[in-house]
Parts: structure tokens; sequence; C-alpha cells
């Protein structure tokens, strides 16, 4: 028989269970744990934590988008599987979620018996009542609003400084290799109002930088003003109290506009940095791919940018071995690389996907040139990165903290800042961001700093950047 639970009484009674979250994948999944995980701490019955072994109830948010991620999925699943298993750790409930088992809903079910409730993208909203019913217990909860959701579990989130907001979810650009629509369904923006809110409460909990995210930021709004709105929604959230940092992701380039490039441009809390994935620039492999862009118009954007934000950092992913790309089309797109010479690069070589076009096509690429390929083009990008890291060397950048760093990292040598020390001979070290770099994505600044100076997560501060690897940057305190 069910307990029937006042979650306002739950303190008196003594009942509480502890919930821990692991999400795979990109950071607009990370947005529906977070919900998802907010709802749940919401009810004060759950308590989140951090590691599995404490936990009584523990939820896998999975990834699906290609077999690796769906394989990493599994293997994470079976992997918590055994804290269920073990009679010694306290875990009785066991929930499989997110994009993998809305893509292999029926397969998971069968194939992972482990798991005591297999959910979509969509079922989020009824976590409460899954979890609940699975301890044998009742929570009487009202419908709760997403935004408070999140900003319930802000003490709970690492480097609650940095709120991702997904401005909208599913995607209409249908390219062939693909499986987003199939999983996450139409492009569906949510109301300017709406994300306006979400990002009061997650700057009353602590935010101090939003990074926009969607399968396709550019074409915010598309679907509920028949225009896009993104510049507005931009220069919206850049005027919130605290003048917080604002980061664009996921901009596909056939979709920026003059008035999102001038919105970067015109205010300085929103970074100099755009993400904006091309997946490949030779016109006749874009065509294949579904994609609009063509090589033309993907130098033409580029420039445009650098004309308008001359310190913009331009972020972006390219596929390597999608079917019938040839000796010459990969050799088009290695000098495209080495003549544009992105900021930052991610290179990932084509996954064949079932359901998607793409699978179906002839002249499917070798493995192993996939990965030669990618390999060749990481090599080329490593070294156009280290060239622009050592450039800026010298220079005092705003540097954004994430967190206090026990040791010294990266491999460098950390001089104390003596001429920052005041007397203090005492140092500590920390690690941050410049607005260059996204978080968990990008490099990171190695800082050192007196002690005598409180230097706090989410502070932006100003650091003489005195040394750089092929990666990373070093610094100091600079004078304030």
């Amino acid at each position: 028989m069910k307990k029937n639970v006042d979650t306002n009484a739950c303190g008196d009674l003594g009942i509480s269970f502890s919930v821990y979250l692991l999400t795979l994948g990109c950071d607009k999944n990370r947005v529906d744990g977070e919900v998802m995980l907010g709802r749940l701490a919401e009810t004060g019955v759950f308590v989140p934590v951090n590691y599995p072994a404490g936990a009584e109830v523990i939820i896998v948010n999975t990834c699906g988008f290609i077999r690796e991620a769906t394989q990493e999925s599994i293997d994470t699943i079976l992997e918590m599987a055994s804290y269920k298993a073990d009679p010694s750790a306290p875990c009785r409930v066991l929930i499989v979620t997110g994009c993998m088992s809305e893509r292999y809903r029926e397969e998971t079910k069968s194939e992972l018996p482990e798991a005591d409730a297999v959910l979509g993208v969509r079922d989020g909203d009824t976590i409460v009542e899954v979890v609940s019913g699975l301890l044998g217990v009742e929570i009487a909860t009202a419908g709760t609003d997403p935004n408070h959701s999140r900003a319930a579990i802000s003490q709970y989130v690492h480097n609650r400084h940095i709120a991702h907001i997904k401005i909208s979810d599913g995607c209409d650009n249908a390219c062939a290799y693909c499986t987003i629509p199939g999983i996450r369904g139409p492009y569906v923006s949510r109301t300017m109002e709406d994300i306006l809110a979400e990002c009061q409460l997650l700057l009353d909990a602590s935010a101090r930088e939003f990074v926009l995210v969607a399968q396709d930021t550019a074409l915010y709004g598309i679907d509920l003003y028949d225009k896009p709105r993104l510049h507005e929604l931009i220069r919206a959230i850049a005027a919130l109290p605290g003048k917080p940092w604002v980061r664009l992701m996921y901009a596909y380039p056939e979709h920026v506009t003059p008035e999102i490039i001038q919105a970067i441009a015109d205010l300085p809390n929103v970074c100099k940095y755009i993400d904006m994935p091309i997946q490949h620039s030779e016109t006749e492999v874009l065509r294949r791919m579904g994609r609009k862009s063509t090589k033309e118009g993907l130098i033409d954007i580029v420039n445009t940018l650098r004309e308008k934000i001359p310190d913009i950092a331009i972020r972006t992913t390219i596929m390597v071995g999608f079917p019938g790309e040839t000796v010459e089309d990969f050799r088009g797109l290695y000098n495209f690389v080495k003549d544009i010479q992105f900021d930052r690069l991610g290179v990932f070589p084509y996954s064949r996907e079932e359901g998607t076009p793409a699978a179906t096509f002839p002249r499917q690429v070798k493995e192993e040139v996939k990965h030669t390929r990618r390999d060749r083009l990481m090599l080329l990008q490593q070294k156009l990165h280290q060239e622009k890291q050592q450039s800026k060397i010298g220079q005092t950048m705003d540097v954004i903290i994430d967190e206090e760093a026990n040791t010294p990292e990266g491999g460098f040598s950390y001089p104390p800042p003596l001429d920052n020390a005041n007397g203090d001979e005492h140092f500590k070290h920390y690690t941050g961001r410049t607005q260059h770099d996204a978080y968990e994505v990008d490099a990171v600044v190695h800082i050192t700093a007196p002690a005598s100076r409180l230097i706090q997560a989410g502070d932006i501060i100003k650091v003489k950047i005195n040394n750089a690897d092929e990666y990373d940057l070093q610094g100091v305190l600079a004078k304030q």
C-alpha cells in the first residue's frame, strides 16, 4: 500500500530520499536534467546528492544522437545498475530517460531490465509521479513551473554562475545525417517572456553567465512570431540587472542575420563569441547533407562577423567522411580550414545512423579514412589554435572565475604576481575563461592571485596573460 505524503510536513515526518542524476550528451540535455532534478527537489522529499553510491534513486539522462553516444549511455546504465544490485548500497530505483530511451524506447525496456522505468524526452513533467510510485509513496504536488524548478536546485549545481538557457526544442532543418527531428520533434520556441522570467530567477540564484542553446538558436521565434527574434532576445537578456554575460551557441550560419551580428557587436556584456556549426566547406557535400549553405556563403558570413566584430571568436564543428566525400572534397575542406583559421574547432567522423537518409546513400566512406581525415584536421587546428593563444601573451583580459584550483594546473610554472601582491606572500590559484571560451568546451585560463584578494566563482576580473600552451592560457591578477 502506498503512503500519502504531505510535502509540507515531510520534514516533521522525517521522510526524504536521496537522488543522483547523471546527464550525458549536449547542453540541451543538461537543461532537461536540471528541470527534472528541480521538480524532485521542490517537493522537499527528494534531496539531490553528488555521488551515485549514496543515492536511493539514480536517474540516467541518456544521449542517443549517434552510435557512440548510445553505447556510452548503455555502459553508464549498466554501471549505475551495479549500485542497485549491491546490497550494501542504498539504491532502490534506477530510471532511464533522455534521447536514447526516446529513440529506442522498446529496445531499452526489453534489453535493459535493470531499469525500473524508461522515460522519453517529453516525460520530464512526470518524474515526481514516476519516482514516488516506484518508492511506494504518494506525493501530492501542484503543477510546477520548470523555471522555478531550475532555480530550486541552484544550491546543488556545481558552478551555478553558469546557466544554460534552452530557448527552443526540436528542429525543422532535416539534415540528411541527423536523428534529432525524429527524437525531439519539430522546432518549438519558448516565449520571450518565459525565457526572461527564467533568467531573472537564475540571476537571483547566482547566475552570472547565460549560455543560449537550441538545435538552431538563430531561428529562435520564427514559429511564434513569424520571424526570427534572436537579436531581440539577446538584447533583452543583456539588459537584465547585473549585466550578465550572454553567450550564443549552435547558430546555423545560413540563419545568422545582420541583426544578430549587430546585437553581439553593440553590447559589451554579450560575449564576442559565436558557435556556428558549418559541418563542411564544399558546396556539393553541403547539398548532399541537406544544408543550405554554400562555400561562398560561409566565407561571406565569416568575413562579415570579423569585419563587424573584430575581436570575435568563431567556433565551428566539421564532419568528415560523409558519404561520397572524395579526396578532392577533403582537400578543399582542409585548405578552407587553413585559410579561414577558426578560433575554435571540433571535428567528428560521420556516423551512419539508421532512419536517416544518409544511411542509405552510396559511397559510404571507410572508418579508417574518416578517422585519418579527422586527425589531420585536428593537427592543423592545434597548430592554428596555439598560434592564436600565443598572440594573447601580454594582453590584459576580462576573465570569469569558474572555480578555485587546489593546485596549479596545465603544466605551467606559476610565478607569484609580485606586482599585485601588496606585500602578501601567499597566493591562490583559480581557473576561469575569457569571453572567447565556452564552459567545458573551449580553453581555460589558469590564474594566480594574492590570497588577500577575495575572489569567488562568477566574479569577472582583469587578468594579465603571461603564458600559453597549445590550448590554455595562464595569467596573474592585473592591477584593478
